[in-house]
């Protein structure tokens, strides 16, 4: 079964959703995820500023 995600400072920019969350071992990530229909863009990342430039450098191949 999935651990439940509680995301928190959230932002979006663009088509892109940036949050933070702590994973099953108590460890601060972040996450990008493209919410653009049939994108399928999504990774985790250590460090805030990571993810948000992977959100301001994504560019959507569903457009």
């Amino acid at each position: 079964m999935p651990a439940e995600r509680r995301f928190r400072r959230v932002i979006r920019i663009g088509p892109v959703q940036v949050a933070t969350f702590y994973d099953g071992r108590g460890r601060e990530k972040h996450t990008a995820a493209c919410t653009a229909p049939r994108c399928g863009f999504s990774t985790d990342y250590d460090s805030r500023a990571a993810a948000e430039l992977a959100a301001r450098t994504h560019r959507c191949s569903a457009r």
